[in-house]
């Protein structure tokens, strides 16, 4: 049985006209990304990293919004952009994503019913309005809404968290077996976080639903996550469970991630160091970028030698982990750098 969704290889690079006189100028956004979600077996994996590290482009491919550069995403074997009608049916139904602006998927002249309503029409998921009505009471309950708190209400009428449970309910609707998260809590309250990621947990405790989620916050991907891929300018720095990932980073860039969560001491001496840190480091690498032949992360990095000139594999690093950095060269690479082979080995 071939993967419900898989990510060969994958590499994206936009381009950017240079002008008149100018040369037309190019970004690689992704660089050598390999994935697979199981259709048996549900997973929830996040996609880590800070602003520009490649997340959300990783997810509109997976998604098929946009098109790899190299390499093809797969649906139940066959590329996403070969799919047929009836096939792109069954995608559409079976990958369901989360965004990260809950308002921006509602229409303001519309109920929130319509929301519900709208994907249960599309793939005939109801035999009579009652049987539909139940349909949503129930995708609402399971996200700890009150429908007769939340039908018949205009989008600006109800609170964010409330916009982005009734957005998880409609997936849930459409029983799918993969949602894809892009940053589903950042815009909303810190005190509505918690319940929304509890939300999204159990979904995939209970309803076997996998899930790609993609974030910034790696206090949030501990809290719900099995495993972690972290990213740092587009390629994998470091991957593996959740747990092993954060409590004992390998990699010296997760490191630095995991040193830069602030410590409840207000008034800390961590903020300022940080700040005063970061400026040379990002001055460093803007005068040392040699192009994705190099370690990405080597002009910043205090273990950095002369072997960093060139990038290096995903080398194992421990069971069911790896870091891309030569300090584990005496490993053996992943092979073909395949995280989902890699997390089954834990």
């Amino acid at each position: 049985m071939p993967p419900l969704l898989e990510a060969r290889h994958i590499r994206k690079v936009f381009s950017s006209g240079g002008g008149l006189f100018a040369e037309d100028k190019e970004t690689v956004a992704v660089e050598d990304f390999t994935l697979t979600i199981d259709a048996d077996k549900p997973s929830f994996t996040t996609i880590a990293g800070e602003s520009g590290s490649g997340k959300t482009t990783i997810a509109r491919m997976l998604l098929g919004v946009i098109p790899p550069s190299e390499g093809e995403v797969l649906y139940a074997g066959r590329s996403i952009g070969q799919l047929e009608k009836d096939e792109m049916r069954s995608f559409r139904q079976d990958v369901q994503a989360i965004f990260q602006d809950p308002f921006e998927v509602y229409n303001p002249f519309y109920k929130v019913d319509h929301i519900l309503t709208t994907p249960i029409e599309k793939f005939g998921l109801a035999s009579s309005k009652s049987d539909a009505r139940e349909q949503i009471d129930a995708a609402l309950r399971t996200v700890g809404l009150r429908p007769e708190e939340t039908l018949g209400r205009y989008p600006h009428q109800l609170s964010g968290g409330q916009r982005q449970r009734i957005t998880i309910a409609r997936a849930l609707l459409l029983k799918p077996k993969l949602i894809i998260a892009d940053e589903p809590v950042s815009m909303v309250d810190a005190s509505l976080r918690a319940t929304i990621l509890s939300s999204l947990h159990k979904l995939y405790r209970e309803f076997d639903i996998s899930f790609v989620y993609i974030t910034h916050d790696l206090t949030t991907a501990y809290q719900v996550s099995e495993n972690i891929v972290v990213l740092y300018h587009g390629t994998v720095a470091e991957a593996g469970g959740v747990e092993q990932v954060i409590k004992d980073p390998h990699h010296p860039y997760t490191r630095e991630l995991i040193q830069s969560i602030p410590v409840p001491d207000p008034g800390s001496a961590w903020i300022e160091e940080e700040i005063e840190e970061k400026e040379v480091d990002e001055s460093s690498a803007a005068a040392s970028m040699q192009g994705w032949s190099m370690c990405r992360y080597a002009p910043r990095c205090p273990h950095a030698m002369d072997k960093c000139s060139t990038r290096p594999p995903l080398f194992r690093s421990g069971a069911g982990r790896a870091a891309a950095c030569f300090l584990y060269d005496e490993q053996e690479p992943v092979e073909e750098g395949n995280l989902t082979q890699l997390f089954s080995e834990k």
